[in-house]
């Protein structure tokens, strides 16, 4: 099965606020970009598609879906702590723990990502402490704590530029830390080339991408793995040409002029991709 991830990350923000959201108002955002989308994803075989949306349009996207909608809620990462019956029943004021996000509706989540293992960094880095490793225990926890909710994850790995020398053990260090002790029969990799993402920048090339993706096969056990470097229109045919890329995860569609995540860009990367 081929895997389609959108993150939405804060999308919904207004130009005049600094954001790239022409969609909708910001209360109508989510349920827009589910009622435009999940009928035209209903043509499309052989995949599953999840979309994880900021925390504040979970609400409106969950009452959005209709009975057999394809698409996959999901939220943007979870705190590494939760609720239980005859224990702690709730006192996590500002995180957003794995039970409330699967009580919303959420069946997906994002971990990982480059931009929430840079904010733990860092934290550390503040700290005084220099500790990769670390965040890939916190990391972890988060993890073990969505599965625990019946949630599937999507975690994402990556190197930076001051990495290149090592990328091999760096990826096996957060595929190893990251997934010590889990079931990973609900888990998907997301391979994100830190280094190649962002305005002038030097995208990763077929070859760079299918090693990585072999590396990631071979120590995590054979689990999926997506590119997470940003599946574009662009690039959708030589990713879908990678036998070890089993999917992509988008974001933005459009980066010149108005940029911003447009629904019907979003349906034909999907194609492309696809083939179909």
């Amino acid at each position: 099965m081929k895997h389609i991830f959108l993150n939405l990350k804060r999308f919904d923000i207004p130009p005049e606020m600094g954001g790239v959201n022409r969609l909708a108002p910001i209360a109508g955002w989510g349920r827009a970009i589910v009622e435009s989308t999940q009928e035209q994803l209903k043509a499309f075989s052989g995949a599953e598609f999840a979309m994880f949306f900021p925390e504040l349009h979970i609400l409106p996207a969950a009452a959005a879906k209709t009975p057999g909608s394809p698409i996959l809620l999901g939220c943007q990462s979870v705190y590494r702590g939760d609720t239980a019956v005859g224990g702690n029943f709730g006192a996590f004021t500002a995180n957003r723990t794995a039970n409330a996000m699967k009580a919303a509706g959420c069946e997906y989540v994002l971990i990982g990502h480059c931009e929430e293992r840079n904010d733990k960094n860092g934290v550390l880095a503040a700290a005084g402490v220099a500790a990769p490793k670390t965040t890939d225990r916190l990391l972890n926890e988060e993890v073990r704590f969505a599965l625990a909710a019946g949630m599937k994850v999507l975690f994402c790995i990556g190197e930076k530029d001051s990495e290149l020398a090592d990328w091999d053990k760096v990826l096996t260090r957060q595929l190893t830390v990251g997934l010590e002790g889990v079931d990973k029969g609900n888990v998907v990799i997301a391979y994100e080339p830190v280094w190649s993402i962002g305005p002038g920048k030097t995208p990763a090339d077929k070859p760079y991408i299918t090693k990585a993706a072999k590396l990631i096969k071979e120590v995590s056990g054979g689990l999926d793995v997506v590119y997470g470097g940003g599946l574009k229109s662009d690039n959708a045919e030589m990713l879908a040409s990678i036998g070890e890329i089993d999917g992509g995860l988008i974001a933005l569609t459009q980066f010149t002029g108005e940029i911003g995540f447009y629904p019907e860009q979003y349906i034909e990367i999907i194609k492309k991709y696809l083939g179909q």
